[in-house]
């Protein structure tokens, strides 16, 4: 065997001719007429000969060569083919080389649908892209372990733990995507990363709201005309959310009633019913003041593009040295009604559009007390506007009445 190994020396290989020179036992070096030259390894399995390569020489030394050879004679010995099991090596090694910052924005495409304004606004990838991205998205998905990611998110678990929280969920998300992709990852990853921080300390917060008997005062002070001033009035009289609210379109609203469609409506992702929202006459007076500003087909329009920002409703209550959020105004009307009327909790909970009982209950309970609610909303903004005491009491009559029918 010593004879037949080793034939080629480093030295000499550079000033060969072209021709296929043998080093011994199966490992060749080809070399061409444009001085190019290859590592080859010829090997027999199963009754059929293959030939190898082993990379450019000089890129691959002869003492690479030498032993990247004898690693795949190792594999022939044991009865598999050399080439084959490169191949599927390789794409092993591809496989669990995908790095999380490109498996995040795949979870994230793939979840689009599912978000509110197929996630452009980007609350859904924002906690990752700021907080756990910069320091991970570069490694291999399959070697992100627990530590990895106590590491990253210490330094906000307790001080954002809401932000925190968030971001652990989507990565979390993140980490199932890559093994639906068929990639080798820890899917408790996340969980064990939970275990190291420990339990969080911050408390939420709930969002500030102004008291419901202060709400016709800062009503009344809204009477600039401006856009973001009759959104938020808009905002109060309808109690929904900001995002629906912002996104209002002019051929949502027929007659007094406006039609939010499901997939604005948080907690209502794959519903396949739209939310009723009854318009009081306030209410409809706002939306008629606000229809000169529309703008393709948005009845609150922003100043260069798109729709009024959340920031914007938020930044006029900073300026009046308000601490309170314009998203605070949904709990001011639902304190008024425990506190002022009747309502059966189904109805309050649905003015809010809240989902109520469970999957059973919903699926036979099939109407949204339209009426009901009208008539709450009414009543809501009689006492916004703080209309005369005798036009009040016939609402607040109505209101009770329908409350309890």
């Amino acid at each position: 065997m010593a004879r037949t190994m080793h034939r080629l020396s480093a030295a000499s290989l550079r000033g060969k001719p072209a021709g296929k020179y043998a080093d011994g036992n199966g490992l060749w070096l080809y070399k061409r007429h444009d001085d190019g030259a290859q590592w080859v390894l010829r090997y027999t399995i199963f009754s059929r000969r293959h030939e190898m390569g082993l990379g450019r020489f000089p890129d691959v030394s002869l003492k690479e060569a030498r032993e990247e050879a004898e690693k795949w004679r190792a594999v022939v010995r044991q009865g598999k083919d050399a080439i084959k099991e490169r191949e599927r090596e390789r794409r092993e090694a591809e496989r669990n080389m995908h790095l999380l910052a490109d498996v995040a924005l795949d979870a994230f495409e793939s979840r689009k649908a599912e978000l509110k304004g197929d996630g452009k606004a980007g609350r859904w990838y924002s906690p990752l892209e700021l907080h756990v991205l910069p320091k991970l998205g570069r490694m291999p998905v399959s070697q992100i372990d627990q530590r990895d990611i106590r590491d990253t998110l210490a330094p906000i678990w307790h001080t954002k733990a809401d932000t925190a929280r968030k971001a652990m969920n989507r990565l979390g998300i993140c980490m199932r995507h890559a093994a639906a992709l068929g990639l080798d990852v820890d899917l408790q990853a996340t969980e064990k990363a939970k275990a190291l921080l420990g339990q969080q300390r911050h408390n939420a917060q709930n969002i500030p709201a102004l008291p419901w008997k202060e709400v016709p005062e800062f009503y009344r002070s809204l009477s600039g005309g401006t856009i973001t001033e009759l959104a938020l009035k808009l905002l109060i009289l309808t109690a929904v959310r900001s995002y629906p609210l912002r996104h209002i379109r002019l051929d949502q609203i027929e007659g007094d009633v406006w039609t939010i469609p499901a997939e604005a409506m948080k907690g209502r992702v794959g519903a396949t019913k739209d939310f009723r929202v009854p318009l009081s006459q306030e209410a409809q007076n706002v939306i008629a003041a606000a229809k000169p500003f529309a703008r393709d087909g948005y009845l609150f329009p922003g100043v260069r593009k798109g729709v009024i920002s959340d920031a914007t409703m938020g930044k006029f209550m900073d300026r009046r040295g308000m601490k309170e959020r314009p998203h605070g105004f949904r709990s001011s009307f639902r304190d008024w009604l425990a506190e002022t009327t009747n309502a059966p909790h189904d109805v309050a909970e649905m003015c809010l559009g809240h989902v109520t009982g469970g999957s059973v209950e919903r699926a036979y309970r099939r109407t949204d007390f339209l009426e009901q609610r009208r008539a709450l909303l009414e009543q809501w903004s009689s006492n916004v506007v703080e209309l005369s005491a005798t036009d009040a009491k016939v609402v607040g009559i109505l209101a009770h009445s329908a409350s309890d029918s």
